[in-house]
């Protein structure tokens, strides 16, 4: 066999004396690509971190040689020329000059990776400045192509944004540009299409494949996607509980797994709650519906360059005039690509954006003064696409879920508030028994499942009718995306929940809806029935979504 491009050994990794990764071996070759799959909290991105020694207070031994690094990188580091190097025993000088240009890395979660004080092209612009040596305004260029190639429109005018004001597939998409500015020889992509909708993890998929013949760059792929994982990959690890339980071909291992957990992965596909979605059908078509909207326009303000600018501002229409319904107990879906205007629709619905328009919840308009939106505030809660930026990392578990306890039922006694919050933690599947000291643990002591079952908990103390989910569960592995889902069905089952769901997984929307929309650059392409919209697809483009699922 040729000499691996980086070949592990023995890895472990433990923190303040608790194993996470029990000697693990895998190698990659020189323009291949592995995928390492498995459940969250299985090792997965810790692995990949620690390859490049940024997981904090780990513990690590075994071995990682690579032989990837360039000439005058050897030479830096004190090595023979065309000899490997060992990644977990090189100083942390000469480390540091192979990350970022010959092994480079996209992180997970773009909000928390990128600087929210420096536009993204600055950020991008950086790297090369840094890796590259090229002057100020050709950086500039350089990382103006990087969008561009990845598929973000208007790259000139998206350079000079921030990051907030990306939607989270823009995002992603500015850290996979960033990774990939200096041509690395070696791609750590943790979950790098996770916020993309089906359509634009196809091009991801594609840039990354061109990119790999062209350079002869490998990819260590971290996925809970194995849709992305039969389309992508050459090999597949499947990792539990820190160990490395089958590795094989892709074909051989979708094809012919022989672990347990592996055919537990592979049979993890969401699956519809029959029952729910009986009773929810079966109900009147008369009674009010918890939120209605009539015409809803959201638009931004823009700054038109040159003088002009001085006199006169422009505007992005994010939205343009969406109508819709959302009887009690039922799903409405709305779908598609990243920047279609679904995230928008959600903020604006919860009284978070100014729009035109008319929009109820729960019988009652958003008003301009926030202390007449207290009642609607209560009624209408959301969950958030991520669960680890929209928990406060310096709220106990406790303050967490109480906070709306705080606000809408200001005199519960503390015991009172401590029964609320166990009770709602016990209706999302969190116990204390399960979980010792649940109420005093912070967020980063859970894993990204657990967490999303926090912010369920913290949406449901407060007893709404309805509730905003913004891609509730588009960062968690196929496992724990099962059970979210089917947590959410049983609470609508129970409760006779409504939900404004939004996702970019077709497969969630079959799952979970009992109406859908369709969305494209803030225009409503497609609405109606889930088996009108998915089965017998009238518009182009809601065919693609389907087709691309």
């Amino acid at each position: 066999m040729a000499t691996p491009l980086l070949d592990v050994q023995n890895l472990r990794i433990s923190f303040a004396g608790k194993p996470v990764v029990h000697g693990i071996d895998f190698s990659i070759a020189p323009g291949e690509k592995l995928s390492l799959v498995g459940e969250s909290g299985s090792g997965k991105t810790v692995t990949a971190l620690s390859l490049l020694r940024l997981a904090q207070n780990a513990t690590v031994s075994g071995k990682a040689v690579f032989t990837g690094v360039n000439a005058a990188e050897r030479t830096a580091s004190g090595s023979p020329p065309r000899a490997p190097v060992e990644l977990l025993s090189l100083p942390e000088q000469s480390l540091r000059g192979i990350r970022g240009r010959d092994i480079a890395m996209i992180f997970q979660e773009p909000m928390t990776a990128l600087n929210p004080l420096f536009s993204v092209g600055n950020q991008i612009a950086e790297v090369v400045q840094l890796k590259q040596g090229l002057a100020q305004a050709e950086s500039w260029q350089a990382a103006i192509k990087l969008l561009a190639d990845t598929g973000i429109t208007e790259p000139e005018r998206r350079a000079n944004s921030f990051p907030h004001q990306l939607s989270g597939g823009q995002r992603q998409r500015a850290m996979i540009a960033m990774a990939l500015a200096c041509q690395p020889r070696l791609l750590l992509a943790d979950e790098p299409t996770t916020a993309l909708d089906v359509t634009l993890r196809g091009q991801i998929l594609d840039l990354l494949g061109e990119l790999q013949q062209r350079n002869g760059m490998a990819v260590l792929l971290i996925t809970h996607d194995l849709n992305l994982v039969r389309k992508f990959a050459d090999r597949v690890a499947v990792m539990e509980n820190g160990h490395i339980v089958e590795q094989g071909a892709v074909a051989e291992i979708f094809g012919r797994p022989q672990h347990p957990y592996t055919r537990k992965l592979i049979d993890s596909k969401p699956q519809r709650d029959g029952l729910a979605g009986a009773q929810a059908s079966a109900g009147p078509e008369d009674v009010a519906p918890m939120m209605r909207a009539e015409r809803l326009r959201v638009a931004y303000p823009v700054s038109i360059p040159g003088i002009r600018g001085w006199f006169k501002k422009a505007e992005f229409v994010a939205v343009k005039g969406a109508s819709f319904h959302i009887p009690p107990g039922r799903t409405l879906g709305v779908i598609g690509e990243s920047g279609s205007g679904k995230s928008t629709l959600a903020l604006a619905s919860l009284g978070l954006l100014p729009f035109s328009g008319q929009l109820q919840a729960a019988g009652q308009a958003w008003s301009r003064e926030a202390a007449r939106n207290k009642a609607i505030r209560r009624a209408v809660q959301v969950v958030f696409q991520d669960p680890f930026s929209s928990l406060s990392p310096r709220m106990t578990v406790e303050a967490i879920v109480e906070e709306g306890l705080t606000v809408h039922e200001p005199k519960l006694a503390p015991a009172e508030r401590r029964e609320r919050a166990l009770q709602a933690l016990a209706d999302v599947g969190m116990t204390d028994a399960q979980f010792p000291g649940l109420l005093q643990r912070y967020p980063h002591e859970f894993s990204g499942g657990q967490r999303q079952r926090l912010a369920i908990a913290r949406a449901l103390i407060v007893n709404p009718s309805l509730l905003v989910l913004d891609e509730p569960t588009s960062a968690l592995d196929v496992t724990i995306q099962k059970q979210v889902l089917a947590l959410l069905q049983r609470l609508q089952r129970e409760r006779g929940l409504s939900y404004l769901l939004i996702t970019h997984d077709v497969d969630v929307i079959r799952a979970m809806a009992h109406e859908v929309m369709v969305m494209k650059d803030g225009d409503v392409l497609e609405s109606g029935s889930l088996s009108d919209v998915l089965d017998t697809p009238q518009h182009p483009y809601t065919r693609v979504l389907v087709t691309a699922a």
